[in-house]
């Protein structure tokens, strides 16, 4: 091919001329091909420089140089990987440029000429095969070239990066080059003579880790299902494990559920004469890590991009300080968090900015940038490298932000005039929310009723109906809660109110004291980020719900049988008011997300939400809970559970270590997590203080909760070391759980489950719910976001792999009795069928991804493959698969399998036409041969045989089969199923049939 001129300093070194002319030279690489001159040590040698260096020599040994007569300069303008592909090169140029250079007397100018005809070449070529310029360095697409070659790679395997190291085989090191794609990991070696070639597919990847040994402090072992391989001597370790936790990531995600990967077309352009060797794909995935780390770390919505952060200080009123940290800013949002952890962290949403000016800078206040809100509140960022450029980037995005047409309302409920006696304000802690402003709304409220007039709607949080208010009963609990809402109500004029306020030590201090019922509601859709959401979706939560009014599906049937068990005991859900409010945001859940759908759980959590916010705000406080804070919890496997359970066992064994071998043989570590982890300990702790675990839950994360099941292992020690078993265990845990109490708290006593179905043990002696919260940071605080996130990774491959391990085998249990195949054999056969639909959704397929894997149905009918699938798998395993009529052979058999009809077959209907074809005996097989061929004929014209009638008198027996037709057959199939019958020889040797 054509490649822009590059500058070659030594011409002649490793490679051999074999034409030449006054400009032109074409030359091979030593050790390729020819006759002479390269084979033998010389050969040897220079196919492991090439693989060592990374040379592209080793993928196109053939190559051009052009040289200008009395210049020692030459230069590459094309390359080949055979011989054909150059010789057409040097005819093109013999015959179009060598004449046409004899004119012109100036060296220069002959460069100029040459070099621009390369480039119009390449320009053009481009351009009429449809080529995009892309913005992939040369030396990368060198590399894209090398990896297609080297393991067969289609094109639509993109390449992400790759990395010089050492594979250990057995105790050898052989030194090359790991290449890192989409959907596999390779390696590649040569030296002296001997190759060694890998390709593993992330999905089959089972455990990833960077372990350190003696001989190599940095290793990185992958293993899978059937090996364990070894790298090391890697030049950036970190940046390498990094991608490839990021690939198997999404490997498994596309296990999980489809979401394979797609490009961000959105990246800026890396600039023209960048010398780092980075794909595009490899920006993409940076900047995908960065902007997820950007969103936990200030609970945006999943769908925001970070556009870049800088170093800068934040002038805080409060402390009258200039705190050093770092500025975030995204496409609807600026951000700040302080270099010293919990320092202060703001959170500024561009809708609520007014102004953004540059101030003027002085020795005290060097490059200042000051941002106001709607709120009149101002923040003065300092120290800001590139000002001008950052201003004009905010200045675009806030061009972009889609000006509100709604009021500034009040979006919560939680208290309105009637709570005046509890708590007063003049407007909303939430004050940055609109809401959609229509005239059918009331002091702030709009009523809808989607259930009929038969049932009430909730117009507010629940718990506001079932808050005593009396002045008699005024008492020291009363006076403590209002103690607290005082505070909370300096804290607010100290460090501001709303979405924009100072986030401080203070702040969290306050949370972790329990916040004050009234606030509850609105400090939960701050704290979570819910109230963006909510926010930039005015109107969302109505829509969905009348969109999903009277529909039926099985999300809906198992939200109605778990209505009356979500919270019994509390008043709120005792009517049918509390329990319609319920229904409609579990099954508006359902509808906007039915990957989820419902899942056991989601009814006590969103419960407890209802009681504190209004309907709307519980919805988007569940889809912060279910999307972002914890992630694949409540889908139909509970993965995230599952994975988070890992962690603790771990947690639990490094912070634990005296108990973990009890609890391990006990059992007892997987059956306390999940419950405790779905439920945010809401279904094992008493209601009012399990609320002040949801109130530090929507403040810190699940590190709380971690911390939390730390503290309660923690503090049952030597009762959990004598127990006999996990009933034992679990008692001891359940007593413990039931005896954590609130004393701060203002609600009436609702009676615990637990505590209902104990015996007449003495009972276990009081926790303070505050105390052991305390305890909980005091012992275990250390555990960080960070390290969670990285062992949530590892879980995660196990886990997903385990649940794959246990579907192969669910499938292999069910279907053994119904084919001749043996359980080995059956485990094969699904290992591969899965493999060529994960091919397929890599490569492209004529149907959907997502209509040939759905994780709802039977575990024999979640992969389905479509006809060329089916073509190739028919090719590799049949025994009739040869001759000219292979093609129309596999479109007959797919049709007869095919039972309903949708161009698709599952591995039950696979593996029935194989088991026959391979094992069936000399009837059956003629069976299912003439099955194929009384299938209706594409042409119309044709007249079903005579010897039909015979046949099926043979077989005693009707077997006319289903009509059905084969969607999208390409035209050749067509052709050939023409023919009418095919000719099978039943001769022996030849094993037609046999």
């Amino acid at each position: 091919m054509w490649v822009n001129p590059g500058e070659v300093l030594l011409a002649n070194a490793l490679w051999v001329t074999e034409r030449a002319n006054p400009y032109f030279i074409l030359q091979r690489r030593k050790g390729h091909g020819g006759d002479g001159g390269g084979g033998g040590l010389a050969g040897l040698l220079v196919g492991t420089l090439d693989v060592v260096l990374d040379s592209s020599a080793r993928v196109a040994p053939y190559r051009i140089l052009y040289q200008a007569p009395d210049s020692l300069v030459y230069w590459t303008i094309a390359c080949g990987c055979s011989r054909k592909e150059i010789t057409e090169h040097w005819e093109w140029l013999e015959q179009n440029l060598l004449q046409t250079l004899s004119i012109f007397e100036n060296e220069n100018d002959i460069n100029t000429f040459v070099r621009g005809k390369i480039q119009g070449i390449i320009a053009e070529y481009n351009k009429i095969n449809g080529i995009k310029e892309d913005d992939d360095t040369e030396k990368f697409k060198e590399a894209i070239v090398k990896f297609h070659k080297l393991f067969g790679m289609p094109e639509e395997e993109k390449l992400v990066n790759y990395y010089s190291c050492s594979y250990w085989k057995g105790k050898v090191p052989r030194q090359g080059w790991m290449y890192l794609s989409i959907n596999h990991l390779c390696f590649y070696s040569f030296l002296m003579g001997r190759e060694a070639k890998l390709v593993i597919r992330w999905v089959d990847i089972t455990q990833l880790e960077k372990n350190a040994t003696l001989l190599f402090p940095d290793m990185i072992k992958v293993s899978t299902r059937s090996s364990e391989l070894y790298f090391s001597v890697f030049l950036n370790i970190n940046e390498t494990f990094k991608l490839m936790e990021q690939l198997a990531n999404i490997a498994m995600r596309q296990l999980l559920d489809n979401e394979g990967f797609e490009q961000d077309k959105s990246l800026p352009k890396l600039k023209k004469k960048s010398p780092k060797k980075v794909s595009a794909l490899k920006r993409d995935l940076d900047a995908r890590a960065k902007s997820e780390r950007y969103r936990a770390l200030f609970r945006l919505p999943k769908d925001e991009k970070l556009d870049g952060h800088t170093d800068c200080t934040l002038w805080t009123p409060f402390n009258k300080m200039h705190i050093l940290g770092q500025m975030f800013v995204s496409t609807n949002y600026i951000c700040f968090t302080s270099k010293e952890e919990n320092l202060c962290s703001l959170i500024i949403p561009l809708r609520e900015v007014s102004v953004v000016e540059k101030a003027d800078s002085s020795s005290v206040l060097p490059s200042p940038l000051s941002i106001s809100t709607k709120n009149k509140m101002t923040f003065l960022f300092a120290n800001l490298k590139d000002r001008d450029f950052l201003v004009q980037r905010i200045s675009d995005f806030l061009l972009q932000t889609t000006p509100k047409t709604y009021s500034e309302k009040e979006i919560a409920g939680s208290y309105n005039s009637s709570d005046d006696e509890v708590y007063s304000r003049p407007s909303s802690i939430v004050s940055s929310s609109p809401q959609r402003s229509l005239s059918s709304e009331a002091d702030g409220e709009r009523q809808f009723n989607l259930n009929g007039n038969s049932i009430p709607t909730a117009t507010q949080a629940l718990m506001t109906m079932y808050r005593r208010r009396s002045p008699e009963e005024f008492n020291p609990k009363l006076a403590k809660e209002f103690l607290k809402e005082q505070a909370w109500k300096i804290h607010f004029a100290e460090y501001g109110q709303g979405l924009c306020m100072y986030r401080t030590e203070k702040t969290r201090d306050l949370v972790l004291k329990g916040i004050p019922e009234i606030m509850r509601g609105e400090l939960w859709l701050l704290l979570s980020g819910a109230i963006n959401e909510m926010a930039t979706h005015p109107g969302y939560y109505e829509d969905l719900v009348e969109k999903s009014m009277g529909k039926y599906n099985l999300a809906t049937e198992e939200i109605e049988r778990d209505l009356h068990r979500s919270l019994p005991e509390h008043p709120a859900f005792q009517n049918e008011m509390g329990i319609a409010a319920l229904r409609r945001v579990l099954t508006a859940y359902a509808f906007r997300n039915p990957n989820i759908g419902y899942c056991q759980a989601m009814n006590i959590v969103t419960s407890v939400l209802l009681l504190y916010a209004k309907e709307e705000e519980a919805f988007w406080l569940l889809v912060a809970l279910c999307e972002r804070m914890l992630p694949d919890y409540y889908n139909t496997r509970v993965v995230g559970a599952l994975v988070d359970q890992g962690v603790f066992e771990e947690l639990a064994r490094d912070y634990v270590p005296q108990l973990y071998d009890c609890m391990q043989d006990l059992g007892v570590i997987s059956t306390i997590s999940l419950s405790w982890f779905l439920t945010l300990f809401l279904s094992v702790m008493p209601f009012e203080s399990a609320v002040v675990v949801v109130d530090c839950f929507f403040y810190e994360g699940i590190k709380v909760i971690f911390q939390l099941a730390l503290a309660v292992l923690d503090a049952n020690v030597d009762k959990l070391l004598n127990c006999k078993d996990d009933g034992e265990a679990m008692t001891v845990l359940g007593r413990y759980l039931d005896s954590v109490t609130n004393k701060d708290s203002t609600l009436p006593p609702i009676p615990h489950l637990h505590s209902l179905l104990s015996d007449d043990v003495e009972p276990y002696p009081e926790v303070d719910i505050f105390r052991l919260i305390r305890t909980s940071y005091e012992k275990f605080g250390s555990i960080r976001a960070d390290l969670i996130e990285q062992m949530r990774f590892k879980q995660r491959l196990k886990v997903i792999q385990t649940l794959e391990d246990t579907t192969k085998r669910n499938v292999v249990r069910t279907i053994v009795t119904e084919t001749s195949f043996t359980i080995d054999e059956l485990e094969e056969l699904y290992a591969l069928f899965k493999a060529e639909h994960l091919t397929s959704c890599y490569w492209g397929g004529n149907s959907n991804a997502f209509d040939r894997h759905d994780p709802s149905l039977p575990y024999l009918e979640q992969y389905r493959i479509d006809f060329e699938q089916f073509k190739g798998m028919f090719a590799l395993l049949f025994p009739w698969a040869c001759g000219t009529h292979s093609d129309v052979l596999a479109a007959r058999l797919f049709r007869l399998l095919d039972e309903n009809g949708d161009s698709l077959i599952n591995f039950r209907e696979f593996v029935s036409g194989l088991s026959t074809a391979c094992h069936g005996d000399l009837t059956e097989k003629l069976k299912l041969l003439y099955k194929m061929h009384v299938l209706p004929d594409p042409s119309p014209e044709q007249e079903e045989p005579d010897s039909a009638f015979e046949a099926t008198q043979y077989f005693f027996e009707d077997i006319t089969p289903e009509y059905t037709h084969v969607v999208g057959l390409d035209s050749r199939n067509k052709q050939g199923a023409d023919d009418g019958f095919v000719s099978v020889s039943l001769k022996p040797d030849k094993g037609a049939i046999y």
